[in-house]
């Protein structure tokens, strides 16, 4: 009679580990930094249809990288955590730190179950202050496990090489300009070392801008105003300006005085399918 193949507890949560860092890094990277005015979020996404940075709320955005499907299930409950407790409490009860701790719960519940595989994702939650020094970035590996980063971040792809390169340039009081050129030529770096072109078209940017008069200070950087930017951080730039679009934030921002009701956008099955990114073995789109 043979002897049941056991695995130990141990060896388990490490083989769900590796499957989990497998398929984040065959998501594109996504690069986190902050300059003078605020915080800016640029991926590599030749998507238009599926968003990889997104508003949370006020103050507070969301970026993520790994399968699309459940970065973005995390992305809608966050939405709902936000505006339900700045709704019954008070907008400034919302913070960067307790949606992060929503999270490395829910990631830390899913992947210490046996009965689910873990998430293949890593989350970037950043809060702008009214200051530089009030800037709050937390990176959320697959794990739940929760890492203040300072200054710059990257998660997804080549993150330990892209992390290095940021850390040797990355400068407080750099301008948005300064830090788009930067995180540009972090993304640009391929692990050979060698540097390859990326375009407008290839890339999703936005900003926790804390100096907008809105309440609300995400915004998206699109068309000719990111054209213009890469143009003026130099050759790493885009060749031809995109059609203007909307740069209006989205998300939550609640109604009235505390929040309201956030309304939730659904994704159609065109949409996804149009992704051009890599897809997981299941055919699901990677980010």
């Amino acid at each position: 009679m043979s002897t049941p193949f056991y695995v130990s507890p141990q060896q388990a949560m490490a083989d769900r580990a590796e499957y989990a860092r497998k398929g984040i890094a065959r998501g594109r990277s996504v690069v986190v930094l902050q300059y003078t005015d605020g915080v800016v979020f640029v991926a590599e996404n030749p998507s238009r249809a599926l968003h990889k940075v997104s508003e949370i709320y006020d103050r507070i955005a969301f970026a993520a990288v790994g399968k699309y499907n459940e970065f973005e299930n995390l992305r809608i409950g966050g939405v709902r955590y936000a505006d339900l407790r700045g709704y019954t409490y008070d907008r400034e009860d919302v913070t960067a730190r307790g949606l992060a701790n929503v999270y490395a719960q829910t990631l830390g519940t899913i992947f210490s179950s046996a009965a689910e595989k873990p998430y293949e994702v890593e989350l970037i939650v950043a809060e702008v202050g009214s200051a530089p020094e009030e800037d709050q970035i937390y990176r959320l590996p697959h794990d739940g496990s929760i890492v203040d980063e300072h200054g710059s971040v990257a998660v997804g792809g080549n993150a330990d090489q892209i992390s290095s390169y940021l850390d040797q340039r990355h400068r407080d009081g750099m301008t948005l300009s300064e830090a788009l050129k930067l995180a540009v030529e972090s993304l640009s770096r391929d692990n050979n070392g060698g540097e390859r072109r990326l375009t407008a078209e290839q890339l999703e940017v936005a900003t926790l801008d804390r100096t907008r008069p809105q309440q609300r200070k995400f915004k998206r950087i699109l068309g000719r105003q990111l054209s213009r930017l890469l143009e003026e951080s130099g050759p790493a730039g885009a060749e031809e300006p995109a059609a203007d679009a909307d740069a209006g934030a989205e998300g939550a921002g609640g109604k009235g005085a505390k929040g309201g009701a956030a309304k939730d956008k659904d994704v159609k099955d065109k949409d996804v399918k149009d992704v051009k990114g890599k897809d997981g073995p299941d055919g699901e789109p990677l980010l």
